[in-house]
């Protein structure tokens, strides 16, 4: 009597299809849960959705011409990135002032270290574009919110040049956090004096290309503005 044998039978066409449909769908799914998350992060980011603004899924599916599925997904990895929370309903998350000291020791560690990419790495172009970043901070005929923005900008194209995408992102979030402290702090003629000095002696380590220098400059520089910082608090 012959064995009986077993016969695989190849899956039909209409099954492969099915499954080649469903990859195509999820990869389809991800490019646009990516596209919505760069745009609304960057909403948040430049703080066109200042913090505690509701998100509503309905809304934002309609902004970004997306299914519920792709922006879920964006507001959940914006979620573990800080930037927003579920409270009865997703919200722009603000930054709480108690946690200031751990924003400042988050700067440190990625500015410092971009400095010393950044002296190595910059080019003649974002120099120059320090250089007259420092000259309109030193008039001092500029209100308070434009020397704010020129400040933040000096610091930016340092963590730029660094050319490291990483540091980039996480600055970024940094920067956010820090602008929406909102801290009653006003500083002094001579404090701004102080940052001016700190300003020129990081953009000399830069231009110099010595990047334990200015690793060293950046680090000192935000080490001073949280001491006024905490100062200011203490006082409060």
């Amino acid at each position: 009597m012959s064995a009986k044998r077993t016969v695989a039978i190849a899956p039909t066409m209409p099954v492969v299809a099915h499954a080649r449909n469903d990859a195509m769908k999820r990869i389809g799914t991800d490019l646009l849960a990516s596209d919505v998350h760069t745009r609304l992060r960057h909403k948040i980011m430049s703080l066109e959705l200042k913090p505690g603004t509701r998100l509503v899924e309905d809304e934002l599916t309609e902004t970004f011409s997306a299914g519920r599925t792709p922006v879920r997904e964006a507001l959940l990895r914006l979620q573990g990135e800080g930037l927003v929370s579920r409270q009865r309903g997703w919200i722009v998350e603000a930054a709480d002032p108690s946690s200031f000291r751990s924003i400042f020791e988050t700067r440190i560690a990625i500015e410092g270290y971009a400095a010393r990419l950044a002296a190595e790495r910059i080019t003649p172009a974002a120099l120059r574009r320090l250089e007259q970043l420092m000259g309109e901070m030193e008039r001092t005929d500029k209100p308070r919110a434009e020397i704010n923005r020129l400040n933040r900008a000096f610091h930016v194209e340092i963590v730029a040049s660094s050319q490291n995408s990483l540091f980039v992102e996480m600055h970024q979030r940094t920067q956010f956090q820090y602008w929406n402290l909102r801290l009653p702090v006003v500083f002094l003629k001579e404090q701004l004096a102080a940052s001016t000095e700190q300003h020129r002696s990081i953009f000399e380590a830069l231009k110099s290309k010595q990047g334990e220098r200015a690793e060293r400059a950046a680090r000192d520089h935000i080490e001073a503005t949280m001491r006024i910082v905490a100062e200011a608090l203490d006082e409060g």
